[in-house]
């Protein structure tokens, strides 16, 4: 089965604070699945979950990516991290980025990881935009913000058939 869509909804997140380190195209090989590799082998995950967990909102590791549809190439950006309160204190070696209140549109895509999973950003625009929540956030340097969650147990749980379910929301304008 290749990667499909099977659920989109509103959800509301309250003011964030994303914590978590930042890349850029420059650091794509391929993807950012190196880098992954790199959060787990050094336990950064396991420092973050250390702040404490953020229970009014669903939450789980993300992939959180913001950039200028006019300029990719230079203005992408994706972080890894995790959502914490408003003005949770940083970690050394760690960044954040600081989210205000918003809906975010989100979609569960079911597939497997090597079978289109990952690539499914153009599908869920377009399914947004079906659905009316086409009404994407841009932030005052036009860049807008969207995010891999990997939600334990969709995510890190397979069903019989091996297919997963990764969230990809979309923050919109409100």
């Amino acid at each position: 089965m290749a990667a499909e869509i099977i659920k989109i909804y509103k959800e509301h997140l309250p003011s964030l604070r994303f914590i978590g380190k930042r890349y850029t195209n420059a650091d794509r090989c391929g993807g950012f699945s190196y880098k992954w590799e790199e959060w787990y082998q050094n336990g950064w995950f396991d420092l973050l979950e250390q702040i404490g967990e953020l229970k009014e909102v669903e939450n789980g590791y993300l992939g959180l990516m913001r950039c200028n549809s006019s300029d990719f190439d230079t203005t992408f950006e994706y972080w890894i991290g995790m959502f914490f309160p408003a003005n949770t204190n940083v970690p050394e070696g760690f960044d954040y980025i600081d989210l205000n209140e918003s809906d975010v549109a989100v979609c569960w895509i079911k597939g497997k990881e090597n079978d289109g999973l990952y690539n499914m950003h153009d599908a869920c625009i377009a399914k947004l935009q079906e659905n009316d929540m086409g009404n994407f956030k841009i932030d005052d340097e036009n860049r807008s913000y969207f995010f891999e969650r990997y939600n334990c147990p969709r995510f890190t749980s397979a069903d019989e058939n091996g297919n997963v379910i990764l969230d990809y929301g979309v923050y919109l304008a409100n």
